[in-house]
């Protein structure tokens, strides 16, 4: 398991804080792995999940900083969806 996988994950745990997030969504990061949340948290998984969002390492650590807004990713195809376009933006405001 990529030790940036799991310190992404770990980070992704903070910002939900015990945020409820009642769905289940996937970040695909290129060359990298999967990380899937779910009401339980974040993991390193490449479970099925409602929505997943694929970008490269670089994007992603971006977006995790809050350097670079979600959408503006998306706008820009740096970061592409695939599924449920609500539980997206269903979790961009829990991460907020």
């Amino acid at each position: 398991m990529s030790e940036t996988l799991e310190k992404a994950a770990a980070a992704l745990n903070e910002k939900l804080d015990g945020g409820a997030f009642d769905d289940t969504a996937k970040f695909a990061i290129t060359d990298l792995g999967s990380i899937v949340l779910d009401e339980n948290g974040a993991r390193v998984s490449d479970e099925e999940a409602s929505v997943t969002m694929s970008a490269d390492v670089e994007t992603f650590e971006q977006i995790l900083s809050g350097e670079l807004n979600p959408t503006g990713a998306f706008m820009s195809g740096k970061l592409s969806i695939d599924g449920d376009m609500g539980v997206a933006m269903k979790l961009a405001s829990v991460l907020a």
